[in-house]
């Protein structure tokens, strides 16, 4: 029976343990997406992780729509990321970057004031982080479909270019209602060409992006994140559980290294009543190694690998103020709180500050 301190092998990835940090977007890139020496101390402070998935790192300028959120479209951009992969794999860490479109989130004000793009013309609700503060969010137009293949080498670009800045592999973003969750979701794709309507079309957009990154990096270096329960920055689906084990079903196919979940909140068991955990089913369909994350505790992390419900646990705020989160979790040590009021703000402060337990 496996422990969450086992290693375990992800494709072409040996890792330690079965702790791996989550995606954490800390706004702590330049203003022009860069990533800076923090970055990198901070990533090296938890290189103890079995696997470090990076803040999510906008694919293009069309895709990034974020205050200091960190790219991968330019030289600056994969130099400064090459800074933090050498920091983590000297302090014997592994890191894969996670790739991000954000689609329909991306405020005007990141494109030059022209509309954000889309699976349809749709409007997120709430308002976007910008530069300037807190704005509403703006329609997306649609994606024609002859600009689908350049989207497709966005990713590709992107993939490339982290393998060159000194990833151990990519991960594709396709959920929390990004872009590749606007394509999969019939809540906001109401496309009727070839990437629309049944889930068989809406599933191709990530099936080509998918293919096309492991062709660059080798699929045994590929993994996806989706989150299947319930609605996401207003992105929805009437039969999410048919529609995402078709996603895992497609995504075995291409023998990727393991599959992220992101799970609903817990209520003291899987998921609530209106959103029950559709993971298990998931993970039959994928067959592969599968990673969840959802608020797991410790005690709750064992439990699902050592049940087999899970081959791994993605932790993401604990990460934060524990930078030594596998150490503490070993020893059954107390665990650490974050302040969320430093999450997206400030310096070192509440990022790279937080001392370990020993």
């Amino acid at each position: 029976m496996p422990s969450l301190m086992d290693p375990v092998r992800f494709g072409a990835l040996d890792l330690p343990n079965r702790i791996v940090m989550a995606p954490l977007t800390r706004a702590r890139a330049t203003i022009d997406h860069v990533p800076t020496p923090l970055m990198a101390q901070y990533y090296a402070q938890r290189a103890g992780a079995g696997l470090i998935v990076s803040e999510a790192i906008g694919i293009s300028h069309q895709g990034l729509g974020w205050p200091k959120a960190a790219g991968l479209w330019t030289d600056r951009q994969v130099a400064g990321w090459t800074d933090v992969t050498d920091r983590v794999h000297a302090a014997g860490g592994r890191i894969v970057a996670q790739l991000w479109h954000m689609g329909r989130t991306v405020h005007p004000d990141y494109l030059d004031g022209e509309a954000p793009v889309s699976s349809s013309a749709t409007t997120a609700p709430g308002k976007a982080y910008t530069n300037l503060g807190k704005k509403p969010y703006e329609a997306a137009r649609a994606l024609d479909e002859a600009e689908i293949p350049g989207v497709v080498q966005q990713y590709e670009v992107a993939a490339a270019n982290a393998m060159a800045a000194g990833f151990d592999g990519v991960q594709i973003h396709a959920g929390n209602g990004y872009l590749l969750d606007q394509f999969l979701r019939d809540g906001t794709n109401h496309r009727t060409d070839a990437y629309g309507g049944s889930i068989e079309n809406r599933i191709r957009l990530l099936h080509e992006v998918v293919a096309a990154v492991a062709r660059v990096v080798g699929e045994d270096r590929v993994s996806v994140r989706i989150s299947p329960n319930g609605d996401s920055q207003g992105v929805n689906d009437r039969d999410p559980e048919t529609l995402f084990v078709a996603v895992a079903r497609r995504l075995a196919e291409l023998d990727i290294a393991f599959l992220d979940i992101r799970e609903p909140d817990f209520d003291g068991t899987f998921g609530k009543a209106d959103r029950p955990a559709l993971a298990p089913a998931i993970r039959t369909a994928f067959g592969g190694n599968v990673v969840l994350n959802s608020d797991y505790d410790p005690t709750r992390a064992r439990d699902a690998v050592s049940s087999g419900a899970a081959d791994a646990i993605a932790f993401g705020r604990l990460f934060i103020a524990n930078p030594d989160l596998p150490a503490r979790i070993a020893a059954t040590l107390p665990l650490a709180a974050a302040d969320p009021a430093m999450w997206y703000a400030g310096e070192e402060r509440g990022y790279t500050d937080y001392p370990s337990a020993s």
